[in-house]
């Protein structure tokens, strides 16, 4: 009998996202002085930095090179941030040796096919409802969300609740 994806989710202490089609809905909007604007959802932001604040490794390896994107993450807290990364598999195995983490504990989404051979690395790939077919044949989990929309959020609040330290999250910000 094989594993359901919350049964994975109780060994996750590891948390990996894509940014365009994850973070963001995937469209970019151009200036006419040329600058990619991207728009990244506040409550994927709100979960974000509830993973960080109760411990968790948080990272983000993306092809695209936005300092916008790298900004936004700092101020949640997100610091291992990789942009322009061409090899996404090395980055991945490099950052889970120097924090001496297991693939089994870590959480990847993805949407697109330059996630989809990391995405076999991890413990738990996941992805948007609007992912590639590809990249949903390979996944464990299928947010019923779109990325940029709140697919981030679901996951973490997901893994955090299955860890019963979502709501324990929550009181701690009103106590």
């Amino acid at each position: 009998m094989s594993k359901s994806y919350k049964e994975y989710m109780n060994e996750v202490n590891t948390f990996i996202f894509d940014v365009d089609g994850v973070l963001t809905d995937g469209t970019i909007q151009v200036t006419q002085e040329g600058a990619l604007l991207r728009t990244m959802n506040i409550r994927d932001g709100y979960a974000l930095k509830a993973a960080v604040d109760k411990g968790y490794n948080v990272c983000v390896i993306s092809g695209g090179s936005s300092e916008g994107v790298r900004v936004r993450l700092r101020n949640l807290g997100v610091f291992d941030v990789h942009l322009g990364v061409s090899d996404k598999v090395a980055v991945f195995e490099e950052y889970l040796h120097v924090n001496n983490i297991k693939p089994e504990q870590v959480l990847y989404m993805g949407d697109d096919l330059p996630d989809y051979w990391v995405m076999q690395k991890a413990g738990l790939p996941t992805c948007p409802q609007d992912a590639a077919p590809e990249i949903k044949q390979i996944s464990k989990y299928i947010s019923h969300i779109n990325g940029g929309k709140g697919a981030v959020r679901d996951v973490i609040e997901q893994v955090m609740k299955v860890q019963a330290r979502w709501l324990e999250h929550f009181e701690a910000k009103f106590d």
